[in-house]
């Protein structure tokens, strides 16, 4: 895998708009305040600010900030604004070999899944599920979770455990076991949308993350149906899931619940999994580093980080 530089004070952070447009006046000025009120300076991407119906520009004009920031010599790290949707309207426009030529911290989540896994298969390049200026620095950022960025993305030694915040449910062991390899992964929707494209995501011996927002019970279990049948769970070293925030169940009365349903469809895998690690749509949030190596304990609930995911 490539690193980028680790993230330090004074570093310069591109920000970009590669997925659903900013519908809140002032929030971007409120953004970049509150990056530099913590020690960073911002350059502002193109696509920043900009509206195409739901999307932050078109699909030529994102994917070109993309780039641009890649290849740009001033840009140190560059922070996605939000998700929402656009992101794999564009991942056959990214030039892969900019991207790995010029490594760099990558941070973003939810659709930004999509870019994560583009880059990790088509350039090689460790990216992070981290926090975005929308939901998370629009005012300054919870310390667990910059704790944890800088812990991750900000020190070029192994973060080692990722712990949650002690205010959050505890983790639940689903199927105990041990396994080791490459993190990989995010939200479940994009992971499912990679399936069949050149972009796939491949689990082949690696720790499949996953995590969700707004979808309703039997949703989640279509999807992971769909990564069972595409052999993804067969293939993986171990799963270990992350927030599910605002997943509802929508028929109260005849119901399965995530774990219920984890446990109809992924455990026959026969691999290690574990629920409730503190990443995804939740505040505060760990940041993990995908494409580092991982060593994951489900009986203990425990993943740790083996390798650092960034260079000096």
């Amino acid at each position: 895998m490539l690193y980028g530089k680790k993230l330090k004070i004074g570093d310069t952070i591109g920000l970009i708009g590669p997925s659903g447009a900013v519908r809140t006046e002032g929030a971007i000025e409120r953004a970049v305040e509150t990056i530099q009120r913590a020690g960073f300076r911002v350059k502002l991407g193109e696509s920043c600010g900009k509206k195409y119906g739901y999307l932050s520009g078109t699909d030529e004009l994102r994917a070109r900030d993309v780039n641009a920031m890649f290849m740009d010599d001033e840009v140190d790290a560059i922070m996605c604004l939000r998700g929402g949707y656009g992101t794999t309207r564009m991942l056959d426009r990214l030039d892969y070999e900019a991207i790995a030529a010029h490594p760099k911290i990558f941070i973003g989540l939810s659709d930004i899944t999509a870019m994560h896994i583009a880059m990790q298969e088509k350039a090689g390049l460790c990216t992070f599920q981290g926090p975005m200026p929308m939901s998370d620095w629009l005012e300054d950022m919870h310390p667990f979770t910059y704790e944890w960025l800088m812990k991750v993305a900000g020190c070029a030694a192994p973060a080692g455990e990722l712990m949650n915040h002690p205010d959050y449910p505890a983790r639940k062991c689903i199927q105990p076991g041990k396994a080791e390899g490459m993190l990989v992964g995010g939200n479940l929707m994009l992971i499912t949308s990679s399936l069949g494209t050149p972009y796939e995501l491949d689990t082949k011996g690696r720790i499949l993350f996953i995590e969700e927002i707004d979808e309703h019970t039997y949703c989640i279990d279509r999807m992971l149906t769909q990564l069972r049948l595409a052999g993804k769970f067969d293939d993986c070293a171990g799963v270990v899931f992350g927030d599910f925030n605002h997943c509802e169940i929508e028929f109260k009365d005849y119901a399965f619940t995530i774990e219920e349903i984890i446990r109809d469809v992924v455990v026959p895998s026969g691999k290690p999994i574990f629920m409730g690690l503190q990443s995804g749509h939740c505040v505060p949030k760990l940041t993990l580093p995908f494409g580092a190596r991982c060593r994951m304990d489900a009986g203990s609930c425990t993943l740790e980080v083996l390798e650092a995911a960034v260079r000096d």
